[in-house]
Formats: C-alpha cells, structure tokens, sequence
C-alpha cells in the first residue's frame, strides 16, 4: 500500500484544479500545468483537496497511485511556489553569463558553450553560481543535469560545474618516492 498515495493533496488559494477524465489539470493566471493518469487511478476533488484512489489492489495499481499523487502535487507546488536549481562554477578561467535567451558558458574549452534556455524556464547568473527557475520540477533538473553535463567537476582539483550542495570525493594526486 503506497503511503504517498494516501495523503491528500491540499488546493493553494489563487489555484484552480479540475479534472477532466483521466486529466488533471492545475491552473493558477495564465500558466496551466496537467497530469494525464491515463484512467490508472480515480479522480475526487472536494473541500479544498485532491484525493487519488487506486484501481484495483495490484502492485502495479499501487505503485500507479503513488506515482500520480507526487506528480500531481508537483504541478500544484510548481506553479505556487515554484522549483529552483542551483550549480556552482570552480576553476580558473570558467565562468558564465546569460545573453537574452542563451546561456553562456566558459568552461576551459576552446570555445564558448551555449545552452538555449527551454520556454518556462529562468536562468541567473550570480557570481559563480547559476539559478535554474521554474514551474516544471522535471525540466527544472533536466537543464540543471544537462548544464552539469558539459565540465562536470573532476576528483582531483574539484574544477567543474557542480550543484551547490554535492559534494566532490577528492583524490590524493601522485606523489614523488623518495
């Protein structure tokens, strides 16, 4: 039995949830997030929340249940609250700027790296710290890992793009016999 699935999810003032089927779609001004369940769970919203049930009493109808709640939870806290990213650059020479809707990287390469920053998402650049912002937690971590992914931090000096709370497992580097 999925311990996600049975909380119920509350509705945030100023956020409008319906449910149109296997649909379920939040809305909150003009930004509309939803989450299709494909009719693998059951729909109720009443009294200011949202409860999911399953279909059925398999292991895969309860991992389904689950599922769907912390999806459909993440759609009402990102388009509340929203979800931030945030990466640290360490090394001599690497640093990064945002240029209308490109991300700019120099990262000891012999050319500048530019990332096009997806629709809905905000990236800043403090310093040495760049900020992913969005209503989206997967495309939120996705450009996240995808800029991590072009100098991702080396156990030696620790030179890199990094999340700023991982930590690096240095290396001792060679040392001479004597």
């Amino acid at each position: 039995m999925s311990r996600i699935g049975k909380k119920p999810i509350a509705i945030p003032a100023g956020i409008e949830v319906t449910a149109n089927g296997s649909l379920i779609s939040v809305k909150k001004g003009n930004n509309v997030s939803t989450v299709e369940t494909h009719g693998r769970v059951g729909i109720e919203i009443a009294d200011g929340q949202i409860v999911l049930t399953r279909n059925g009493e398999t292991k895969e109808s309860s991992a389904f249940w689950g599922t769907y709640r912390a999806l459909t939870a993440n759609a009402i806290n990102g388009l509340n609250i929203g979800f931030t990213k945030s990466l640290e650059i360490n090394g001599v020479g690497y640093r990064a700027a945002v240029k209308g809707e490109v991300l700019e990287l120099q990262l000891g390469y012999s050319h500048p790296i530019n990332y096009e920053i997806p629709a809905g998402l905000e990236v800043t650049v403090e310093k040495n710290i760049i900020n992913v912002k969005g209503a989206d937690k997967q495309q939120v971590g996705q450009a996240a890992a995808i800029i991590r992914g072009y100098r991702k931090p080396e156990p030696y000096k620790g030179k890199g793009v990094k999340y700023t709370d991982e930590k690096i497992i240095r290396k001792a580097g060679k040392t001479s016999k004597k």
